[in-house]
This record gives structure tokens, sequence and C-alpha cells, in this order.
């Protein structure tokens, strides 16, 4: 899903209908351990386990307890999701773990954010999906992701980001934080003071540093290392940083510079990012998908199967819609092998057997 304002890429999030991130979904949870060294509650859920911090409605809460808790943060970073019991609990009700109720996904969720906006679908199916909760702001066209946007969302895949003017931006997400180094490149050939043309080179990238964390999803903390400028004097550009990141939905909050000169952003985790989005067995197996369906359009004369790593097979099995997706396209439902010798996200094209 991409929002384009005059084909500039403004925001982006991959829209997996199959395997939503469960933001604003509401279960019915159990207490299964009470953890006072976290502040907080393990919450058995559909097909899940989330924690509840006591801050959020799990204080004085005893294993065992069903309540109603809304998934505010997805699970990300090796950690299950993060919940909340602010919820009306009079409708919740008992019996088993289950969810009652999905959250806005992709689609709703950036078609709330920008209401003025048409809603674009190279798909007929799917555009016919949406049309009940967004109405005729839905159409059908050829091509919903132009050339120049699909080359900018393409370059959102790699960790480097060159800029007009020749700076370059490397991001580099890590278990802790994010880092993100400014290399002025090309830009250093100023007639300027060498001070005042790295303060200007810094200015200038910080507006595209900016809308790279927002359109990647980047969150948590967030260190960047500007180019050149002594780390004495990098605070006079705290005004810029800040004048940056205030059109971000997310409100990110900058925090001044480190005695190293890196500048601090803390921005909230709510959906997965991008780089996990596109990493695991799940990433894994819709890109074997997708290049089966192209060698399958190339050559629909020879059926093929994907042999995959267990993980990327699971994967797969639970997402119903992207094997259905598959055989709508190609006529044929996708025959899946396991080979555990293909480690966590291995896959290879082999040719269909029958029975």
């Amino acid at each position: 899903m991409a929002v384009e304002d005059g084909n500039e890429l403004v925001d982006f999030t991959i829209f997996r209908p199959g395997a939503p991130d469960g933001v604003g979904d509401l279960h019915r949870g159990r207490v299964v351990s009470v953890v006072p060294a976290m502040a907080g509650a393990f919450v058995a859920l559909e097909g899940a386990e989330g924690f509840l911090p006591d801050s959020e409605g799990g204080a004085g809460l005893t294993q065992g307890t069903i309540l109603g808790v809304r998934v505010a943060r997805a699970a990300q970073g090796g950690k299950g999701p993060r919940l909340t019991a602010r919820v009306d609990q009079a409708g919740i009700g008992t019996g088993p773990v289950t969810l009652l109720r999905r959250g806005p996904g992709a689609v709703e969720r950036l078609a709330a954010a920008y209401p003025q906006a048409d809603v674009l679908v190279d798909d007929a199916g799917v555009a016919a999906s949406l049309k009940p909760k967004l109405g005729e702001r839905v159409r059908v066209t050829h091509e919903a992701l132009p050339d120049p946007l699909a080359g900018a969302i393409e370059a959102l895949e790699g960790p480097v980001v060159d800029l007009p003017g020749g700076a370059r931006l490397s991001i580099h997400p890590t278990p802790a934080l994010v880092a993100i180094d400014v290399d002025a490149g090309a830009m250093t050939a100023s007639r300027e003071s060498k001070g005042r043309a790295q303060s200007g080179l810094n200015r200038a990238v910080l507006p595209a540093l900016a809308a790279q964390i927002r359109l990647r999803n980047l969150s948590g903390g967030i260190v960047v290392d500007l180019a050149g400028m002594p780390a004495r004097k990098r605070a006079a550009l705290a005004p810029a940083f800040v004048a940056a990141l205030a059109d971000d939905p997310l409100r990110p909050r900058f925090l001044g510079f480190t005695a190293l000169g890196l500048a601090e952003i803390l921005r909230p985790r709510v959906h997965p990012p991008l780089h996990e989005l596109l990493s695991g067995p799940h990433a894994a197996g819709l890109a074997a998908l997708r290049a089966l369906a192209r060698q399958s359009a190339a050559d629909p004369s020879r059926p093929l199967a994907l042999c995959a790593a267990p993980a990327v097979v699971a994967a797969l099995q639970a997402d119903p819609v992207a094997l259905d997706e598959y055989a709508s396209r190609t006529g044929r439902r996708p025959q899946l092998r396991s080979d555990p010798g293909l480690g966590t996200t291995g896959w290879r094209m082999e040719a269909q057997t029958h029975g």
C-alpha cells in the first residue's frame, strides 16, 4: 500500500490480508502468569501470547482471569504483542480464549489517515472487498503503482539511500536500535567554508532522513551520525531535527545528542518495521509464490511445485489468502513440498508431480 502525491511516495506499508499484524484486534484472553518483576502479566490469546503491562490494566490480576484485551503493538523484534485491557469489559463474556473482532487493516488504516485520497486498486476482486468499507473512493486501475513509485518502493528494501546532490544514507537496524549514517559524498564539493557547508548539508538531508524513517516504519531507539561537523557543533541542528519529524503521525521525539555527537530519536513501536516484514519464513514464501506465478505465466504448460524449508511451508499453509490468490492467478493450487535441508527460509522451484 503506497500513498502518493504527484508521484512522490508519502507513506507505505505492506498489505497482507492473510497475515494481519493484529494491531487493534479485540480478544477474550486468559492470564497465564503474573510477573511482578516485569510489572505486568502474560495473557493467552488465540494462537499467541501477549504481554499486558500493569499500566494498561494488568495490575491486580491473578492467574486464570478471563478478560478482554486489545492489541496495542504488534509482535516484533522477537517479542509477542503488547496488550491493553482498557476496553469495554461488559461485552467480553466468559468462555475459551478467542479473537472477538479484527482491528482495521492496512488499507483501512491508510485510507483513514488520508481521507481525501482516492484508493486505486489493480485487482477487481480486491476492489470489491474494499468497497463496503471505503465506498466510492475505491477505483480499479490498470496500474496502481506507476514506475516512479515502484522504483521508490523497491529502494526501500536496501540499506543505502542515494539522495539528490550526491549525499547518501546508510540504514542498519540492529536488535537494540537503528543506526543511520549520513555520508556527504559529492555534496562536500562546496565553495562555502567547511563549517557552513557541513551544517547546510546536514540540514538539507534531514527531511529525506525523516521520510525514510516513516516509509520504513523504523521505530524504537534510532541514532543518527551526521556528516562531518564536530560533536560540539551538532546541537545547533536540534530545531531542524524537530521540524523534520513534525509531520510524522507517530510523533517521534528528538532526544538530543550523545557525547559522541549522535542524534537520538525515539519513535513509538506499533506496527512491525518494513525490514521485519521483508524477512523471515512468511516473506520468503510469498516471494517464492510470486516467482512461481511469473514462471507459470511465462510457460503455462509446465506445472511447477514449491520445495521450501518447513517453516516456509508452514507459513504459507497458515495464509490461505495467499494460496487462493495464487490459484486465482495461475489456475492451479500450488504444490508445496517440505525440505529440512533448505534451512529456515530457503526454497526452490521443481516440476510438479501428481498423486
